[in-house]
């Protein structure tokens, strides 16, 4: 392991154990010292026990997820090394309370460093839950990373609580930090650039406030639940209304009012929320009213996973609500595509007024990113609201003319002298409805028409996806959404093994650009990667385009793809 250049740290234990608290200051004292990082938490929906672990990558470079087998290992009960022992490296490290974790059969090549909470700090010790800075502290000394600056980060994480909590866990850290005599050889190297640590739930609330979001309405749900929390803290600062709903049918239908009255309104929920919302956001498709919705993606049916990730609800955001109506769907691949496309997102719900869906998932909405400060650029976000009139000359408006490109005239309520019925029903261009005593054939056809219009154009709108790679691959590898950094370390991996590959990543879901078969049949090999039972996309590909992908990698368990395990996979094919 001399000289390597990345770490990689697994804090496992129980819900309530602390474990989220080790892996924010690591990440942030990463950041602070000029270090890529990237970080995912694998939680269990209860307060207090489970089986709970962290994973921190960190790295002289950019990195994209969180990697594989820990070099690191931090158990913090005696179950949880019992499951993670035989998973760190040879020649990593296992860093432990001797007093809660018993060892026995060690292996050879694994350093041990055992701490006593009881005897190295003992006033601390009647608080178990502080163990995890004893052993934060051993592993801040044996990476050699900067203490002066973890000691800062404690001082402004925990001076909220008190000057007395802040030192007591200073007080903690330093007799893991003075009690270790071991420095390991990685290579971690203080860089002058600056990174920050951000989630991909975070990039969607800032880029949503700076595209101009004024109404944000949601019913907590995990994992989208923190996107309420950031629009609640910063309300006030960026003039947004902030509503929690009393369930997800009440946010959906706020969200298409305030769109309806003029407001960038978007909602946010997961799956389950999702299907409460799906005949409201027919009815935005009918009216013809811009909203934004997220979804926040986990395992399911029903309940499901409630802290696990997956890319299932492709379908359903494809058929939410009755009918057929025109709808874009976005699916960002990191959090600083999710940064720019939230505001492309409101771009077209108001260009082409329509709903339009925003499907992340649980490894993008809450993973840990570390960015480079100038990745996030607010003067980058261009801000179109479509056509609205100010004033209408005569009595003449219709809101649903029929045009070329489908998009009819809009005006905000309260226009001086124009008003109109927005129903639900099917209507005519005046918005009367045409299906109370007699439905007129030749009207619906003329209004259907009109409104599927937009998906031509829409479309036209949409950027061809992310090709990286070689430009005359032998095999490309097809993703979308949060699989991104996994499926670039593959593709990287497999070309230093001489293999002609690429990446085809895609963000633009739906409607479909037909020029993305063109790209794929490039390719001798085209091999799919999808978080789903399905392969989802693949499937909506073939329909909208002919292009069949033979060769499937799906994962369903409720993890996301890990680089050697998808590597394993993907040599499997070729």
């Amino acid at each position: 392991m001399s000289g390597k250049q990345e770490v990689i740290i697994r804090i496992a234990g129980s819900a309530g154990d602390g474990i989220a608290s080790v892996g924010d200051v690591l990440s942030k004292l990463a950041s602070r010292s000029g270090l890529g990082v990237c970080a995912y938490n694998s939680y269990q929906s209860v307060i207090r026990g489970g089986f709970v672990w962290l994973q921190i990558r960190i790295s002289n470079n950019k990195v994209f997820n969180h990697g594989d087998n820990p070099d690191i290992l931090i158990p913090l009960n005696q179950s949880e090394y019992e499951r993670h022992k035989d998973s760190v490296l040879p020649g990593g490290y296992i860093i432990y309370n001797e007093d809660k974790v018993k060892v026995s059969n060690k292996r050879e090549d694994v350093n041990y460093i055992p701490l006593s909470m009881r005897a190295l700090a003992p006033q601390e010790a009647k608080q178990p839950v502080m163990q995890n800075m004893l052993l934060l502290g051993a592993a801040v000394k044996i990476l050699n990373l900067d203490k002066s600056i973890l000691d800062d980060i404690i001082r402004k994480s925990f001076g909220k609580k008190g000057e007395e909590i802040a030192n007591a866990n200073i007080n903690v850290i330093n007799a893991g930090y003075n009690n270790v005599s071991t420095v390991s050889d990685f290579n971690l190297v203080k860089q002058d650039k600056k990174y920050y640590v951000i989630t991909g739930n975070y990039s969607v609330a800032v880029g949503a406030a700076l595209a101009g979001c004024k109404f944000y309405s949601a019913y907590p749900m995990t994992p989208a639940t923190s996107i309420l929390h950031w629009f609640v803290a910063n309300a006030k600062k960026y003039g947004i209304v902030v509503k929690q709903a009393e369930d997800e049918i009440a946010a959906i239908n706020m969200a298409i009012g305030a769109g309806f009255a003029g407001a960038r309104a978007m909602t946010g929920t997961s799956g389950g929320g999702f299907s409460l919302m799906t005949e409201a956001i027919g009815s935005a498709g009918m009216t013809e009213t811009p909203v934004v919705i997220v979804n926040s993606m986990r395992g399911g049916p029903s309940t499901g996973l409630p802290t696990k990730t997956e890319q299932g609800d492709l379908f359903q955001a494809l058929g939410a609500s009755q009918g057929e109506y025109p709808k874009a769907i976005l699916a960002p691949k990191d959090p600083v595509s999710a940064f720019y496309m939230i505001a492309e997102a409101f771009n077209l719900a108001e260009r082409y007024q329509i709903p339009v869906i925003f499907l992340i998932d649980f490894l993008l909405s809450n993973g840990y990113y570390g960015i480079q400060s100038d990745e996030l650029d607010p003067s980058k976000i261009k801000i179109d609201r479509g056509e609205i009139l100010e004033h209408v000359n005569g009595d003449g408006y219709l809101r649903y003319k029929v045009t070329e490109t489908g998009v009819s005239p809009r005006v905000l309520p309260g226009t001086k002298g124009v008003y109109y019925v927005a129903a639900t029903d099917e209507h005519d261009e005046d918005g009367v409805l045409i299906s109370d005593i007699y439905t007129d054939e030749a009207k619906r056809k003329k209004m259907m028409d009109k409104r599927m219009r937009k998906m031509n154009y829409i479309v036209k709108d949409f950027p061809l996806p992310v090709v990286e790679g070689d430009s005359n691959p032998d095999v490309t590898l097809l993703g979308w959404g949060s699989t991104y950094g996994v499926i670039r370390e593959v593709r990287e991996l497999l070309q230093k093994e001489g293999i002609k590959v690429n990446h085809v990543h895609v963000e633009y879901i739906y409607p479909v650009k037909k020029e993305i078969a063109d790209i794929l049949s490039k390719s001798k090999k085209v091999i799919s990667i999808e978080n789903n039972y399905t392969s989802q996309y693949t499937k909506l590909l073939r329909m909208e385009t002919g292009f069949d992908v033979q060769s499937k990698i799906v994962k369903y368990d409720g993890e996301p793809f890990t680089p050697l395990y998808l590597l394993k996979e993907v040599k499997r094919y070729l």
